[in-house]
């Protein structure tokens, strides 16, 4: 698989070379420079997650990392199902990992791969999280030997749930609060994979959608999600994405490249750069606001320019896109409706996915949105707006009573470079 740097051309990797490289020069994210479309996509709906997963990560990867099947089987062994929550309309359940989120996925995925391509080198893993990722990241890496993590979760901005997640299991886990908002602690990230010294002295890699591994593992469970469905629905299907940073939507973007049957809603909360740039022409980022769906609270997505990438390889133009963004106001009352009418409880980022595809679903479509976290991870939110007592999970109720092994820090680059160099140096 050759990738190359979005923004320096010039740049080529191989999958693994780009996967423990992270990121590019000036910062360019790597994109595979084509994408074959698979052969038999029906053929492929009928097999079961695994086996179809490793038949189309071997397509996209190709012969590169011999052990490519093993860590497939090894990384998904939970599952994806496709639930009913209003007529026409289903939910993808992604939230049926071990953290609970829909990161599970990339993030496993992409701590087997690193781990079998790393060798003897020393890595220090740097991810900023918006809440999910973190969890993700550091339950995925936990007690690997050779690989510590530095996860930077923007301070009283994540959930209390979210927090203990990523908090709370030490070792070569390092959960650093940021006295500041997500779009600061990815600067970070992005300042110390320029600062040569120091990635070369700590090893320096990142597990955010940044790296290639973690999107391409995405790709997987939207053919799942249209293998669940009857054949008869197969033919026009619509996901709507809860989008923050863009990964996810990429993720799905590619699946659409390699043929699956599918168009796509991008759906924002307040934070909503991508919908006025598709209104306007005009970038223009506003200060990130914190909202329900904190996951979502980011002002300048990182993948945006995969997402363009693609459209201009795959010849679609950014106008076939509906989208939409949602205040919490009109989440709250999303999901005190869907809750009344049909009993389904979703969280705030269910919540906005649902109703903006609701919005944009045309006749004869058959829609579905992605759950990216299960509610109980917004307990407080979810049964304030509700009126419920949702009940906690096993890997929520055993963290909760944990206490929390972060540190704070100021978005400064230079005290986080001393407090990495200190922790892992």
């Amino acid at each position: 698989m050759k990738l190359v740097n979005l923004k320096d051309h010039s740049e080529q990797l191989s999958f693994t070379e780009a996967v423990v490289k992270g990121i590019g020069r000036e910062q360019g994210l790597f994109f595979p420079e084509k994408i074959e479309p698979l052969a038999d996509i029906d053929s492929l709906l009928d097999l079961p997650l695994v086996e179809r997963s490793q038949k189309i990560l071997r397509h996209l990867i190709g012969d590169e990392l011999d052990c490519l099947e093993d860590i497939i089987a090894d990384a998904f062994t939970f599952k994806a199902p496709v639930v009913k929550a209003d007529e026409n309309i289903y939910a993808l359940e992604l939230f049926h990992g071990p953290t609970l989120a829909f990161k599970d996925f990339g993030a496993r995925f992409m701590a087997r791969v690193l781990g079998a391509v790393r060798g003897d080198r020393k890595l220090t893993i740097l991810t900023a999280t918006s809440g999910d990722t973190g969890a993700a990241v550091a339950d995925a890496f936990y007690g690997q030997k050779g690989i510590e993590v530095v996860v930077l979760y923007p301070k009283g901005k994540i959930s209390s749930l979210q927090e203990k997640l990523i908090a709370t299991l030490g070792g070569n886990i390092h959960a650093v609060s940021v006295e500041g908002i997500f779009d600061e602690c990815q600067d970070l990230v992005k300042t110390a994979f320029d600062d040569l010294e120091f990635k070369n002295a700590v090893g320096l890699n990142s597990a955010n959608s940044i790296n290639i591994s973690r999107l391409l593992a995405q790709v997987s469970y939207y053919f799942e999600a249209v293998a669940q469905l009857a054949p008869e629905k197969r033919g026009k299907v619509v996901f709507s994405v809860p989008c923050g940073n863009f990964g996810n939507i990429t993720a799905g973007l590619i699946a659409k490249a390699l043929g699956l049957k599918a168009r796509f809603v991008i759906s924002c909360n307040a934070n909503d750069t991508v919908p006025r740039y598709l209104k306007t022409g005009v970038w223009e980022p506003h200060k990130t606001i914190a909202t329900l769906s904190n996951a979502m609270d980011i002002s300048r997505p990182n993948n945006w320019p995969r997402v363009e990438a693609l459209c201009r390889m795959q010849g679609w133009s950014l106008s076939s896109f509906d989208f939409g963004a949602m205040s919490d106001a009109m989440t709250e009352e999303t999901m005190r409706s869907l809750y009344k009418r049909t009993g389904y409880v979703a969280e705030p980022h269910a919540a906005i996915a649902y109703q903006i595809l609701k919005d944009n679903l045309k006749e004869g479509e058959t829609g579905i949105f992605l759950g990216t976290a299960h509610p109980a991870k917004f307990k407080s939110d979810v049964d304030r707006i509700l009126g419920t007592d949702i009940s906690l999970p096993d890997a929520l109720e055993k963290r909760v009573q944990l206490t929390s092994q972060s540190v704070t820090l100021k978005p400064d680059y230079e005290g986080l470079r001393s407090f990495v160099l200190k922790t892992v140096g």
